[in-house]
């Protein structure tokens, strides 16, 4: 456990970048986990249910996908860091500099997509009976696919946006403001996806493609939506890595890069 050196809480971090990655600089404190394999770390440390927990990636987008995981699976007080430790200091920031474009911003459309009609839910084989049973199978199955499976470059999305459902995971207001991807539709967050709302109008027959504007909610979200069985992807980078000369906030900057103190070394 790492007492953090701002506010002085009690954080467990687990580190999810490559070993190679890891040993050439780390919070101090952390500890380098396999993406796939921190939930069974975390129940072998024996961490509670609200210890906080925080998942360090390169971007954020990785630790999104594995942070929406633990809060489903009942870690409440479980976080991704944000931007990842591209963040943290200047000597990891490449991920993001690296990969912010306006490349599409041309071809971004502003007539509104109607949303499909509700259908039905993924049907899923698990050969489990129990609720929790279904779930935790899920979970591991989602987990061994890892978030290769769960991702999308925007260079394969605007190849063929037909290929794909493609949910704009922002407010309308942005949606209307900005434009958007070739075939998007609009879906709230924090609201469109309840299964009350608009969560079945997803289809199961065709890759949903979700993007935001960083592409780290958007992993979360694709976690989630492929534990109920979605083939869904995150559009990595979101509008940042698409239309980043437009946006008036919520993007990278180099002022996000703390240039705060690591360790080398394991």
């Amino acid at each position: 456990v790492h007492t953090d050196i701002l506010t002085g809480a009690e954080i467990y971090m687990i580190d999810i970048r490559s070993a190679s990655d890891f040993a050439a600089g780390y919070i101090d404190g952390a500890v380098n986990v396999a993406p796939g394999s921190v939930l069974d770390h975390i129940q072998s440390e024996g961490l509670a249910m609200d210890d906080k927990i925080v998942i360090i990636c390169y971007s954020g987008q990785t630790a999104g996908w594995v942070n929406a995981i633990l809060r489903l699976y009942g870690y409440t007080n479980a976080f991704s860091m944000k931007w990842g430790m591209c963040s943290w200091n200047s000597e990891f920031a490449g991920s993001w500099p690296n990969n912010i474009s306006n490349m599409y911003s041309t071809q971004f459309e502003d007539d509104a997509v109607a949303k499909a009609a509700k259908g039905n839910m993924p049907t899923l084989t698990t050969g489990q009976t129990t609720g929790q049973a279904i779930f935790e199978a899920r979970v591991s199955a989602v987990l061994a696919e890892g978030f290769g499976a769960a991702k999308i470059s925007n260079t394969d999305v605007f190849a063929n946006p037909d290929n794909y459902y493609i949910v704009n995971y922002w407010a309308q207001t942005d949606y209307d403001h900005y434009g958007h991807v070739p075939g998007a539709m609009q879906y709230t967050p924090k609201q469109s996806i309840a299964y009350t709302v608009d969560l079945t109008t997803l289809p199961t027959d065709k890759t949903v493609v979700v993007y935001c504007w960083t592409g780290q909610t958007s992993a979360n979200m694709a976690a989630y939506l492929r534990i109920l069985g979605y083939d869904a992807k995150s559009l990595l980078f979101g509008a940042n890595g698409m239309i980043y000369d437009n946006l008036e906030g919520h993007k990278w900057s180099d002022s996000e890069i703390k240039e705060y103190d690591y360790v080398t070394g394991k």
